[in-house]
């Protein structure tokens, strides 16, 4: 048959088909005077009609060159139109799966392909179950760039072989699985599974927050980098952290336990000891010795909220630890070990604190490279109400008693919950608080208007000021009557920088955040003074609202 199409027909020539596949010394050889009475697998790529080959590529020993001449030989006879041909692959231990990998990565890296022109099989029957192995990963890597032929013996009747032919069948694998629509199904089910637990069940509706936990499914599965949650406070991170690790101990991709600490709440020696554990006598008050969470966290997850509050000192260490699975507790001499995946979480912006001089530059680069910001709850008004009933569902299993709300409440909930005046400043956590004052407060479980009325009051009150952490901070300061009377503009200028004012330690530490970005363009570099004219236009001491928080 002419691999060419006639010329009339302005087709593109047939392109050539290449088998390449390696020696089986124990299936393919065969006496002299036997070897037609048994099925050969390199033998049998040639006797199907059905599968046309250009050229037979045999790779082989040396030490097996008499047995691979026969077996092209025996080859040629039953495919004359096909090219066969032998190559010389060498190893010492065909079994020592480093020197099988490399030998075959060489003449992959070595072999004239030309995919435009020709189709490649790779023979994957014959060869110890080790160069099996690495044909599979040097052809799924498209190092070699073809499809798996895998070949199979005719069936048995009783104990002997079919005698109409002892060629067998043969399969063709393409190891692009998206061309394969049922595991293509399985694969997205499994997917669709893990996105629904990181969202905890909630048919959320945000087309953003949607996105990003696509991704970050994917990312759970795939990666054992670092993953840093960024987000405002309430808005999920540490119960988002806890199921990413069930994900991944699910898919049976760690072992260890899932560790967290909130590095706002430690410091200097505590902070040491609490990551990375102490010697006996290494600082006042160590009376014994103790492990620390890093070796605590080895082979699981290691979650550390609010990262951005830790010492330089510590990030450091940390970064250590990260890079090389390695750490010195407090006061000892000896090297500990740790293989952990970190997930970090802060509500602050890590770049300006890099810009101060608070957080390393080069800690930041490793822990950013998988970033997901959280948006909090007022940016996603529209995922409100299917996380209502997950905090209705979630107060039921608590208290082990139904928890509901009739339709008049529900109503009169969703309809100011999303309305301008709800400001959800303290984001799932204020959802999650005034979910269980209705519920305790509800007869019978059943939230009314009553409770809901009452419940509107509190959040109303609360979101004004009073002087809350999480409240109106110009109202605050300045009282509601002052606040009322500035223009929307500076309104919100001054919400900002008293926020920023309230998580910092120091006048100057809240000017360097506030103008991290113009600092290389300033002559004068003294923000603290800058910041504390900008507050006195407003008739605010700057000392009166820092480390506020």
């Amino acid at each position: 048959m002419d691999s060419k199409r006639s010329p009339s027909t302005g087709a593109s020539p047939r392109r050539r088909q290449v088998v390449i596949g390696l020696l089986g010394t124990k299936l393919d050889a065969a006496h002299p005077d036997l070897r037609w009475e048994r099925w050969r697998p390199s033998v049998s790529i040639g006797q199907h009609e059905e599968l046309l080959v250009d050229r037979f590529e045999l790779l082989h020993d040396e030490r097996h060159a008499e047995m691979a001449s026969i077996v092209l030989d025996d080859f040629r006879s039953v495919s004359p139109e096909t090219e066969a041909r032998s190559r010389d692959f060498s190893v010492k231990d065909p079994w020592d799966f480093e020197e099988v990998f490399a030998a075959l990565h060489d003449f992959a890296s070595e072999y004239p392909f030309a995919p435009d022109d020709e189709d490649y099989l790779i023979h994957i029957s014959t060869g110890t179950h080790v160069a099996q192995i690495c044909l599979f990963l040097l052809t799924e890597s498209r190092h070699l760039p073809g499809r798996l032929l895998q070949t199979s013996p005719p069936k048995l009747r009783g104990k002997k072989f079919d005698r109409k032919g002892h060629r067998g069948s043969f399969q063709i694998i393409d190891l692009d699985l998206s061309r394969y629509d049922r595991l293509a199904m399985r694969f997205a089910a499994e997917q669709r599974e893990g996105l629904d637990f990181l969202k905890s069940g909630i048919e959320t509706r945000n087309a953003v927050f949607n996105h990003r936990m696509e991704e970050l499914e994917r990312v759970a599965i795939a990666s054992t980098a670092p993953i840093l949650l960024s987000g405002p406070t309430g808005a999920g991170k540490t119960q988002l952290a806890r199921r990413i690790y069930d994900l991944k101990r699910q898919r049976g991709q760690v072992e260890g336990p899932f560790v967290e600490l909130n590095c706002a709440t430690l410091r200097g020696d505590a902070a040491m000891s609490a990551l990375f554990g102490h010697r006996r006598g290494a600082f006042t008050g160590a009376i014994a010795d103790r492990s620390g969470l890093m070796r605590a966290a080895n082979g699981g997850v290691l979650f550390l909220d609010e990262i951005g509050e830790l010492g330089l000192d510590e990030q450091a260490m940390l970064l250590r630890a990260i890079e090389e699975g390695k750490f010195l507790p407090v006061g000892s001499d000896k090297e500990e070990t740790s293989e952990f995946q970190l997930i970090a979480g802060s509500n602050r912006d890590l770049r300006a604190r890099v810009v101060s001089g608070d957080f390393r530059e080069d800690l930041l680069a490793r822990i950013d490279l998988w970033t997901f910001i959280l948006p909090g709850l007022a940016e996603r008004l529209e995922d409100l109400e299917p996380n209502l009933d997950y905090e209705l569902e979630l107060r039921t299993r608590v208290t082990g008693r139904k928890t509901t709300m009739n339709r008049e409440a529900r109503r009169q909930f969703l309809r100011f919950a999303t309305g301008p005046q709800a400001s959800w400043r303290g984001n799932f956590r204020d959802l999650n608080a005034c979910v269980t004052r209705m519920s305790t407060l509800a007869e019978g479980g059943r939230i009314r208007s009553a409770e809901v009325e009452a419940e509107i009051g509190r959040l109303e009150s609360q979101w004004s000021g009073g002087g809350e952490p999480g409240g109106d901070r110009v109202a605050a300061v300045l009282g509601a009557r002052a606040a009322a009377d500035l223009d929307r503009f500076d309104r919100v200028q001054l919400e900002d920088v008293l926020k920023v004012c309230a998580e910092s330690r120091t006048l100057s530490e809240a000017g360097r955040r506030l103008f991290a970005a113009s600092i290389e363009k300033r002559s004068s570099r003294n923000d603290a003074d800058r910041l504390r004219k900008y507050l006195r236009r407003f008739g605010i001491e700057g000392g009166d609202v820092v480390g506020g928080r």
